[in-house]
């Protein structure tokens, strides 16, 4: 699967319950069953490439895992000394999270990745855990995988991180369940928080208060973990932009994490005109419920606030930006350039050659709104790159290139966009 074309759509009205599980819960859910007493069970989890990678490290790492196709089931004594190399394949959550669950575990563990994620800067974990105490190394002085990590005893922190990561502060969390103290950690602005509400649902003693969050060592192992993974919001937005730019549509997602941290882009989207409803049907460990968006003219629109909450959606909202009256601008982004793939310059790249005009800077650009055209575009491996220029494609048609990735977050993603329009896959 290389590459695809996709004609314009027509107006459509879909219900959709089967957008993919969320990927950040569904690779918490199984590290998270490695720090509990008994067995845990993760309904609906997200049966993609770096998802399945997680749960594969975690068979390594001596759990015992039951996976009828439908309900996995996860009980552990503790962590194991792997003799495998831990691959990550392409997930940044991963990785970093795997670094912080580790850093206190017995024994030495390797972690690697695919070529993307082995150029990923992973300083703004290794630098904080080895200041207290972890034994880490890698390429280029650990900021580069593979990376090596020999289990030791951690220090009580006090942490200021520079940037609102939650991958970083999930890293640091897991490191501080098994320090030797009370430990703090804060951060610019509140970044995702699933970490914080699963932990504390299996008992864990967090505390948030604005930016800090306070973690007191575990006593003893926390309670199991007994979820069903709700729907990806960041999967969800591409099929709410494709609501939002062909005139007519309306679409029901159902059954998607409403967490005020994941639906930032849904908000960016209301202001840009959209017509978007919300309606709560479960709030066990965070809410979940569906989103309605119906089509209406979109306005062009500044984001600059609460980056950390949308920085995976921002391709997509971008989309929506090309196709909106008057100029947007995205600032305070410069995390983009350190994904999967240089957002910043393939987002711009892949809006150029569409005839949309953009203005690059070292944190954002700015889009013209305009009339998008037919065009080709390389996705450069990264997979909300090419699901972004392919729900471009429903406005103008499009060929998008580099295809394999989007199977490590959205593996059904294709089946659904055949709902609304013709897609040619080879």
């Amino acid at each position: 699967m290389s590459q695809v074309k996709v004609s314009p759509a027509k107006q459509f009205s879909l219900k959709i319950s089967e957008i993919a599980p969320d990927k950040s819960i569904s690779h918490r859910s199984v590290m998270f069953a490695m720090l509990a007493d008994g067995v845990s069970t993760i309904d609906n989890f997200l049966r993609a490439e770096d998802t399945m990678n997680s749960l594969e490290i975690v068979k390594n790492l001596g759990a015992k895992v039951e996976d009828d196709g439908k309900i996995i089931k996860i009980s552990s004594s503790g962590i194991q000394e792997s003799f495998e190399v831990l691959d990550c394949g392409n997930s940044g959550t991963g990785m970093r999270l795997f670094c912080g669950l580790l850093s206190s575990a017995n024994g030495h563990f390797v972690l690697t990745g695919d070529k993307y994620l082995r150029s990923r800067p992973m300083k703004r974990v290794t630098t904080p855990l080895r200041n207290i105490g972890a034994k880490l190394d890698g390429r280029a002085d650990g900021d580069f995988a593979p990376l090596s990590i020999r289990g030791s005893s951690l220090e009580a922190f006090n942490y200021e991180s520079k940037i609102a990561s939650a991958q970083v502060k999930s890293c640091m969390i897991l490191a501080a369940l098994r320090a030797d103290d009370v430990c703090r950690y804060s951060e610019p602005e509140l970044s995702r928080d699933h970490t914080e509400r699963m932990l504390k649902g299996m008992g864990a003693e967090i505390e948030v208060d604005g930016l800090v969050t306070t973690i007191k060592p575990m006593s003893g192992l926390l309670n199991p973990l007994t979820i069903r993974v709700p729907a990806d919001p960041s999967s969800a937005f591409f099929f709410a932009v494709a609501a939002s730019i062909v005139p007519n549509s309306d679409i029901l997602l159902e059954g998607v994490t409403l967490n005020p941290t994941r639906i930032e882009a849904f908000k960016a989207l209301e202001r840009m005109g959209a017509d978007i409803s919300y309606t709560i049907t479960d709030n066990k460990y965070e809410p979940i419920g569906d989103i309605h968006v119906k089509y209406a003219p979109l306005k062009g629109v500044i984001v600059e606030d609460n980056i950390s909450w949308l920085i995976d959606e921002l391709p997509a909202l971008s989309i929506a930006m090309a196709c909106a009256e008057g100029e947007s601008l995205i600032k305070n982004a410069e995390e983009l350039r350190v994904k999967e793939s240089d957002r910043i310059s393939t987002v711009v790249e892949g809006l150029r050659a569409c005839g949309i005009e953009v203005h690059e800077y070292k944190d954002g650009y700015k889009v013209v709104g305009g009339e998008l055209k037919s065009a080709t575009v390389d996705s450069d491996g990264d997979h909300r790159i090419a699901m972004s220029f392919i729900i471009a494609g429903l406005k103008s048609g499009m060929k998008v290139t580099d295809l394999e990735c989007i199977n490590t977050s959205f593996p059904n993603f294709f089946e659904l966009l055949e709902k609304i329009t013709s897609v040619k896959v080879s």
